[in-house]
């Protein structure tokens, strides 16, 4: 299904019937990584996806977007759709949002799977790699060098780029650099609504140090640790992730 949304066309999905759950995919996902968390839960729920702008079916924005236009897009599909007081599942990227819709909306519940949101602390290797293209960006502006540097430029970007940035289009690549330096933890300590926080051991991407300084400033919230496994926790120990979260909502069923 699709629904127009800031002029974009948003892709979507619904299925079971119940209380609401809002199933809001990571960066470079899309409702296809959600699928057997979907079949499993909608039995007893309303279970809703939506590909975020830019991924999966879902329209790409004209110009670069930042999360609060993002979140500003999901908060206008949940009015559109009269969504009433649901259950929010975020994972990465899709965290970042319900962070954000939690601080000020009514909301049910919130499961934060591998969660963005915590500006990471950067290394000294970090900003060298920065600087350093940016150095060598200012010195391509100068008329006659720009063809001389413009392909080392670009293989030095591959090489010291993540995949997310590499793998992204033009617009994206812009968004994603919007996004990344959002810092969202003074919303953290506003969501009055239980949050569950479920972490990969391993996650490398957004590290369990994360989820526990996100419980510090979280009112009311727990942590459940999947062992021996990164980023993608939730699919990775599909079984365990379930029985987890159907503890966490057998009350809403």
């Amino acid at each position: 299904m699709n629904i127009k949304i800031n002029g974009l066309n948003i892709n979507y999905e619904i299925k079971g019937e119940g209380k609401p759950i809002l199933l809001l995919h990571g960066w470079g996902a899309n409702i296809e990584s959600f699928r057997p968390v979907i079949e499993s839960l909608n039995d007893n729920f309303k279970v809703i996806t939506l590909d975020f702008p830019g991924f999966g079916k879902s329209q790409e924005p004209n110009n670069p977007i930042g999360i609060f236009e993002y979140a500003d897009i999901t908060e206008k599909f949940i009015e559109k759709l009269n969504i009433v007081n649901p259950i929010l599942f975020g994972h990465s990227f899709g965290g970042r949002v319900s962070i954000i819709l939690a601080s000020k909306l009514k909301i049910n519940k919130i499961v934060l799977i591998d969660s963005a949101g915590i500006k990471p602390k950067r290394s000294k290797k970090y900003y060298l790699k920065v600087y350093t293209y940016k150095f060598f960006k200012k010195v391509a502006s100068i008329p006659g060098i720009n063809l001389i540097l413009k392909e080392f430029m670009e293989e030095y970007r591959n090489k010291a780029g993540s995949s997310d940035y590499n793998n992204a289009s033009p617009i994206m690549k812009k968004v994603l650099s919007k996004v990344v330096n959002e810092d969202l933890r003074k919303f953290l300590p506003k969501i009055k609504s239980p949050v569950l926080l479920v972490w990969g051991e391993n996650d490398t991407e957004t590290p369990l140090s994360d989820a526990k300084l996100m419980n510090t400033l979280l009112q009311n919230s727990g942590i459940a640790v999947l062992k021996g496994v990164g980023h993608f926790s939730y699919l990775e120990k599909l079984n365990e992730f379930l029985i987890i979260i159907n503890n966490f909502l057998e009350e809403d069923k």
